[in-house]
Order: C-alpha cells, then structure tokens, then sequence
C-alpha cells in the first residue's frame, strides 16, 4: 500500500453501504471530505427476503473487502441503503433485520462506529443527488418502477412499484412484456408487422424455421437480450446509443413533446400507430404524436380508442402454419420461467427502436407516458430536486431523453445515480456531524 493511502486510512473514516437484491456494495471513504478510498463487494443484500444470518455475511464479506484491518479502528460511522428497509416507522421488519445484521458484522469485524444509520436503498440513492438533499423525489425505473418523495431524508409518499403483477408501468418487465405481447399479436394478425417478433422469437429460442422469414420482421442479425437492471435498480446495459425518441438517433436537444393521452390497458402491447392498414406504419414513422401511437387497441381508422381494429394484412412469406408454430413455441418459453425474467427483453425494444421499429417506439412512448403519470401523482414542484436510478433512466438508458424533455415541462431537471454508494457515504458523513454538501469525490 503506498504512503498516501496510508495517510488517508490514518484519518477518521465513514463506511457506505448499497444492499440491493442482487448484490452489495461497500465504499470506504475519509470523514472529513467523502473522498471514497477503497470498495468491497458480496452477495444480495435485500433485508427482507435475504435471511439475517445469510445477510450477515455478506455485510461482513463486503465491509471487510473495503476496510483493511489496521484501518477499521478508525472508522467513525457507517451508512447503508438497504433493498426491503426504510425508516416509515422504528419497527419496520426490513429497518430491523438490517440493524440487526449490520450491527452483528460490525462486530464479527472488530468496528465499533460512534454513528450506525439504516435507510431503504432509494432513501440512500437520493442522498446521492448534487448537495445531498433531505426533499425531493426520488424515479426508479429498471427491472421494476417507483417514484417516491423524500422528506427529511425518508420515503414520504410512493407511487407504483407494485411488483409485475399489479403495476411497475413503464419499467423493464413492463416493457418486455409488451414486446413478447406486439410479437404474439403479430403471428395472429390482431398486430402491426414488427422486427420484435423474430428479435423476440430468437431469443427465446423459437425453432428459425418457425420464426418470421429474412426481411424486416425478422429482427437485427445480432439481437441478443440481455438483463435491464436488477429489481433493487443495480443498473445494467438497457440499450446503448444516447437516444430520443423511441431510441432514434437526435441531431439536437429534442423534438416537440408529446401531449397526454387516453390510455387504454395498461401494459397492453399491440403497438399498433394505426391499424387500419400498411400505410399507418409509415404515418407513425413520420413523427406522429404519441397519443396516435398507443401499443393499445386502436380504432380501425387508426386513432386511439376503443372498437375493432381493421384487419392488418399477414406479414409476406410467414405462412400461417409458421405462425401458429411459432405461437405455439412462444408461449410455453414465456411461461416456464418466472414473469419478471422478461425484463430481459427490455434492450430488444431499445435496439428496434433505434432501427426506426413503429412498434418498438410506440412502446418506448408509452413507458414514458407511465413513467411521466407515475411522477405526476407525486404533485411535483418546479424546482424540486429529482434523483432517477435503474438501467432504464441511465446515461445511455433507452428512456432518457424523452422522459427528460417530458419532465421539463414540469420544472424538473433527472439527476442520475448509479447506485446508493455515495448517498450512503453522505449520510454516513452527517450521521457523524459532518456536512454532506456534496457528493463524495473518487
């Protein structure tokens, strides 16, 4: 270990702790300015369906990963945001397995902090926003979603995240449920011609001779799934590219928003822009508005609403024996693994999207209406810090821009965070009298 590592581990130090659901992270960092000095990780961390003895571990494994053994005789006070914790009341069971575990590894390690603080994994991550605010809200939008509002540093008021079941609009598993859905309406001609179905088809592993023949509907030559982010927000490669608009490539800030919209069955995925024939494909591709591009029912003249839907010619060269097999492969994939396991789906719609897919960019629109309407009910004040977290809503995330652009006409401005690291560090910092001003520096 060299010098100046050793001067910062003979400063006071705070421990900052990311206990999500698929695995945990721990930041040592010096007291007096957040620096972050050394990491460790381990396993799940989720304190409520992890068991404590099992918890335990891995709190120990990670701490121990971060803090060398001479230094830990100098840690002041630890921090940690824990998937299935919050601090709604003291005797929440998620806040006291947390404690219980957190406290017993703190022991087993031989650290003995002056300050020992438990908040949920959402509570931590917007602790991570620019000056580490106590109010605010508080978007999750990966394997599942949730917007929450922060007061005095805890989970005031939720919306959604109500599991895949009865909610998570807009979120990873909603998005690829919708895509399995436009490509299933396709094969039986309720749905508009998509490449989701043979992207779809390919990876749940659909016989090639049953999927949609070469062409437009037969996907990308590479179109691999892979995972969004996992349910506690640790975020993860949802579809890379910097995109706008269902993904589409941007040559300036953004296009006009689109209005609100009627909504019809949530999470229903037909992606139809008008399915009163071919030529509504190309409308919806000229930059019709979202309202005219619902994943929903439509109106057989193409407009939103309820009613029959015209017929959709069947895509050329996909016979209908073809398509019926290609049902009947489908089905039995998608249901032999748990639902929330189409998440993984999710970087399939970003990449036809950013193809110029109708159908994947309507859905991408409408996971931007649900994620938009989830941050509504929050009665949000312009102004108002907002910390976003999950792979939907990162950096390259396929949602970005356009829930970005949305979002400003409210007078909210996304501030991203990886994970609830560098929250828990600063609430570590004020738990020991130090000011969190800012978010810790690496």
């Amino acid at each position: 270990m060299n010098n100046d590592l050793n001067q910062d581990l003979a400063q006071d130090l705070v421990v900052g702790l990311d206990a999500g659901g698929t695995r945990t992270r721990a930041v040592l960092a010096a007291a007096v300015d957040g620096r972050v000095l050394r990491e460790g990780a381990a396993g799940p961390g989720n304190a409520l369906t992890v068991p404590v003895p099992r918890l335990t571990d891995h709190l120990a494994e990670a701490i121990a990963g971060a803090v060398p053994d001479w230094a830990r005789a100098r840690v002041v006070a630890v921090a940690g945001g824990f998937a299935g914790a919050a601090q709604t009341s003291p005797d929440e069971p998620g806040r006291l397995n947390a404690l219980a575990a957190l406290t017993a590894a703190l022991r087993r390690l031989g650290i003995a902090p002056g300050s020992i603080g438990v908040s949920s994994d959402i509570e931590a991550a917007f602790a991570a926003a620019p000056g580490a605010p106590a109010d605010g809200l508080a978007l999750v939008a990966g394997t599942g979603a949730v917007a929450i509002r922060i007061e005095d540093r805890r989970c005031a008021v939720t919306v959604d995240g109500d599991g895949w079941l009865l909610g998570d609009d807009g979120s990873g598993f909603w998005i690829g449920r919708s895509a399995v859905r436009a490509a299933l309406r396709m094969a039986d001609g309720r749905g508009a011609s998509t490449v989701l179905a043979g992207m779809v088809g390919r990876a749940l592993e659909v016989p090639t001779e049953a999927r949609p023949p070469a062409g437009r509907a037969a996907g990308p030559a590479h179109a691999d799934s892979a995972p969004v982010d996992s349910a506690d927000g640790d975020p993860a490669d949802a579809g890379r590219g910097g995109r706008g608009r269902g993904g589409r490539a941007r040559d300036t800030d953004g296009e006009d928003a689109p209005g609100d919209a009627e909504r019809g069955a949530p999470g229903h995925s037909a992606a139809v822009h008008g399915e009163g024939g071919p030529g509504e494909g190309a409308r919806a591709e000229g930059g019709v508005r979202a309202e005219d591009r619902r994943t929903d029912a439509c109106r057989g003249d193409g407009r939103p609403g309820t009613g029959r839907a015209g017929r959709i010619p069947a895509e050329p060269g996909w016979a209908r024996d073809r398509r019926e097999a290609y049902r009947m492969h489908l089905l039995p994939a998608v249901m032999a693994g748990p639902p929330i396991l189409l998440a993984r789906l999710a970087p399939l719609v970003a990449q036809a999207a950013r193809a110029g897919d109708p159908v994947a960019e309507a859905i991408l629109d409408e996971a931007v209406d649900h994620l938009l309407d989830t941050v509504r009910a929050l009665e949000p004040r312009p102004g108002e810090p907002m910390v976003a977290t999950g792979g939907l809503l990162g950096p390259d995330g396929p949602l970005t821009v356009l829930l970005s652009e949305r979002l400003r006409e409210l007078g909210l401005r996304l501030d991203w965070v990886a994970d609830g690291c560098r929250g828990a560090v600063a609430l570590a910092r004020l738990g020991h009298g130090r000011p969190a001003s800012s978010a810790p520096a690496t």
